[in-house]
């Protein structure tokens, strides 16, 4: 037998190159088994400087070993150089590693530069897959599924992980519709993997996408031909009905499921919570309990919501007793979502105390508990305590002085509001459209007009015009200070008008005694399917009481129910019969309130007693005000009112004995007070005020001005004196009301021609109403009064209100 041949040099050279790039190959396998990424880029680099330095021509499966590493430890420069550089060897493999790589990073337009420069012999099923997926996770749906068309186009045969892909990226599509979803489903079909469980889910899932009902159908279709499923199909039928709010149909999944999910029994209960159905969401937790379904975090910040949100406060104990004893194994960050809604529970119901124990004994706090304490204590009308916490706070956030300001306003204390917005911006901090609305309502309630105008140009040069929260803020703020054509401008230029608009709009005209402007505005808001609520008809009401519009009124009050369903609460029996009284149809009001379906309240005696003070009937008035000592004892205003009445009787002795009562009941009267804004400055006046800097020229200008409207025929009306005295004493004391004080303030610092606005905390009397008509006619301005009832325009000798109030 003849020797084997001797080795040429050649042959010789080509085995030791194998045996070279399978040492590398070796090695760079080490690498990666041994050094999780990115810790493993130093070692890959030293081995690929050697591997360049050893004169040896690397082999396509380790240029593809390569850029799988470098693309692993997000050296993607790297990567690209490689894959670049090896037209030759380039395959699939090195740029599927290379394109998902880049996709990670969340750099599409390079992962698509990848695909786009790797030609058609080199791709594969996988490739088209890992592009397809990229454009899913950065949701350009239309991209995906023009890379799923090239691919068919390619003639390449889509597998279950390509219509999986398919079906995620079209999620992303705006606008989808159940066609789309169909025509997927068919080619799902026709590609015969309909019955993959990956596939159903992600099919499941896209017909959920849809808002349309037949969707919901189309899904329940794919699941109930589900041969098997998993617990993702369970979950994604049940959470997408659930999250479109159609809980009958996740009911029903949800009864046919035969697992333990808890991420499905949560989604159930939360959606529960969300739609208001309390009952159900409780009776979910119970059998939650029953049949040791696990319980977590979302679990009990769910229920604990739905017992916050239907005010069950003792059921709410009880639950966080069950998260003691069962003591679960929560991690401080588990724990942070309860411990988040337990504050707003014990703030709800009563017990900031306990709140607080809670907040400072939690190991772990973020923005939420801060702003939930926050809220809490201003809530409880706590706003010192509030205001010490918020400075305590490490880092502040929008949502925080949104609390603060909104809070201030709610507690009357709109001015510390505008210094705290003020505050805000200083701090460099962005105002959301909430915190605009919140800051905009101190200025209404302050009738501050300058600051509010400012507001006006900052939401507009922010952009948050578009915000209904700040639009319908704005338009109550102009109404509130009494430049009702302003509120009117802001209503008409709002893009997104909603039920709160309208009403908001129909208040102010009823409010500044524009009552057919109303009720025109009402009918508008009907013929463009508006449809109103119970306010809406408050307000309409309230409109005809401020313009005597009986008949109307009586309409309105019927077709709330007749045409809408809504009953008439004792706030709208209220309206009414304040209407019938101030129009002397007493005997109605009397009549209305033997019929209503429950027995008079408060709300309702008060208003036969504004009314009788209208009509000076001092019988009627000495029984509703007969109910109110009894029912309401320490209500001022029943006490005022029926001096009133005594004293415009004339009948002294009777009056005084009413403010003895009140004093032995330690009633204390609210001080008139009469405030007025001038160069961005609100000064305020008691009656009869000494206090301020400028009263004796303020007293002065209001000598000239009663002898200028007593030449034109204005004459004091001194039955409105309370006390007996003089004659003289009684003008003098009439003279010397807050609003006039404040009108006198104006005329001496306004401009010449410039509105003056006066704010007053109670009722304009009958006098300063005389006298401010004709004022206007001798000065030639117009006067605008805002009291506790509504708006007085007073112009050339007459008011908006027509002498109806």
């Amino acid at each position: 037998m003849a020797p084997p041949p001797a080795p040429t040099f050649a042959s010789s050279l080509l085995q030791s190159a194998s045996h070279l790039a399978n040492f590398y190959s070796t090695i760079l396998h080490h690498i990666a088994t041994s050094f999780p990424p990115p810790r493993h880029l130093l070692p890959l680099r030293s081995l690929h400087a050697h591997l360049l330095t050893s004169g040896l021509r690397p082999r396509a499966h380790l240029i593809n070993h390569l850029i799988h590493l470098y693309s692993l430890s997000t050296d993607l420069t790297s990567s690209l150089h490689l894959f670049s550089q090896s037209s030759p060897h380039r395959d699939s493999i090195a740029a599927t590693s290379l394109l998902s790589s880049y996709a990670a990073s969340g750099r599409l337009d390079l992962a698509t530069q990848i695909f786009d420069m790797t030609p058609v012999f080199a791709r594969d099923t996988v490739f088209y897959n890992a592009m397809i997926s990229a454009c899913a996770r950065a949701e350009v749906g239309e991209k995906g599924i023009c890379v799923f068309r090239h691919m068919l186009c390619d003639g390449f045969q889509p597998d279950d992980y390509t219509y999986t892909s398919v079906l995620s990226a079209a999620h992303s599509i705006l606008n989808l519709y159940l066609g789309h979803c169909q025509i997927l489903h068919s080619s799902v079909l026709k590609c015969g993997i309909g019955r993959v469980v990956s596939v159903s889910n992600a099919l499941i899932s896209l017909y959920l996408r849809c808002d349309c009902r037949a969707s919901a159908q189309h899904a329940r279709k794919v699941f109930d031909s589900m041969p098997e499923r998993d617990e993702l199909t369970w979950i994604t039928i049940i959470v997408g009905y659930v999250r479109k709010g159609w809980l009958c149909d996740a009911r029903s999944a949800f009864d046919a499921m035969n697992g333990k999910f808890d991420v499905v029994w949560n989604a159930m209960i939360s959606g529960y919570v969300q739609s208001g159905c309390i009952a159900d969401a409780l009776a979910l937790f119970r059998e939650m309990v029953s049949k040791g379904i696990p319980l977590d975090e979302f679990t009990y910040t769910s229920v604990l919501s739905a017992c916050v949100n239907g005010g069950l406060f003792g059921l709410s104990k009880s639950v966080h007793a069950h998260v003691i004893r069962a003591g679960p194994d929560f991690s401080s960050y588990s724990a942070l979502p309860v411990n988040n809604i337990l504050i707003t529970m014990y703030s709800k119901s009563g017990k900031v105390e306990l709140a607080r124990k809670l907040f400072d004994d939690m190991p772990l706090k973020d923005p939420v508990s801060w702003n939930a304490m926050l809220s809490g204590y201003v809530d409880a009308k706590l706003t010192d305590d509030a205001l010490a916490l918020f400075h305590r706070m490490a880092c502040m956030n929008q949502m925080a002085w949104m609390v603060m300001t909104s809070g201030f306003v709610n507690n009357g204390r709109a001015e510390e509001a505008l210094a705290l917005f003020n505050m805000m911006r200083g701090k460099g901090f962005e105002p959301c459209g909430f915190t605009y609305a919140g800051v905009m309502a101190g200025c209404a309630d302050l009738g501050s007009l300058t600051p509010g105008m400012q507001l006006h140009a900052q939401v507009i040069r922010y952009g948050y015009e578009s915000s209904n929260s700040a639009g319908n803020a704005l338009l109550t703020m102009y109404a509130k200070c009494g430049v009702v054509e302003d509120a009117h401008q802001v209503f008409v230029t709002m893009r997104n008008l909603d039920l709160v608009s309208w009403n908001a709009m129909i208040s102010a005209f009823g409010q500044h005694g524009y009552g057919l402007d109303a009720i025109n505005l009402f009918n508008e808001m009907l013929l463009q399917g508006i449809y109103p609520d119970r306010i809406t008809f408050l307000t309409i009401l309230s409109a005809c009481t401020h313009c005597g519009l009986v008949d109307e009124g009586y309409h309105y009050f019927n077709y709330m129910e007749k045409h809408y369903g809504i009953t008439p609460g004792e706030d709208h029996y209220a309206r009414l019969i304040d209407l019938l009284c101030r129009a002397g149809r007493i005997s109605e009001a009397q009549n209305l309130i033997q019929s209503m379906p429950f027995e008079p309240t408060s709300i309702i005696w008060e208003a036969l007693l504004a009314g009788s003070r209208v009509n000076g009937d001092v019988d009627l008035a000495l029984q509703a005000a007969d109910w109110l000592f009894k029912a309401a004892p320490h209500l001022d205003g029943t006490y005022i009112l029926l001096s009133n009445i005594y004293s415009s009787e004339g009948r002294y002795v009777e009056a005084a004995n009413v403010r003895k009562l009140m004093r032995d009941h330690g009633v204390k009267k609210e001080p008139g007070c009469s405030w007025i804004e001038v160069s961005n400055n609100a000064h305020s006046f008691l009656a009869d005020d000494m206090g301020h800097p400028e009263i004796d020229m303020v007293c002065r200008v209001l000598d000239l001005i009663n002898a200028k409207i007593t030449k034109l025929g204005y004459k004091p009306n001194t039955k409105l004196v309370l006390h007996a005295m003089e004659e003289r004493d009684k003008e003098y004391v009439l003279s010397r009301h807050s609003e006039r004080l404040a009108i006198g303030f104006g005329l001496l610092k306004l401009p010449v021609k410039a509105p003056i606005r006066v704010l007053k905390n109670l009722r304009i009397c009958g006098d300063c109403h005389a006298a401010i008509m004709v004022m206007s006619r001798a000065f030639g301005r117009e006067i605008i009064v805002r009291d506790v009832k509504r708006f007085h325009h007073f112009k050339d000798g007459e008011c908006s209100c027509g002498n109806y109030w």
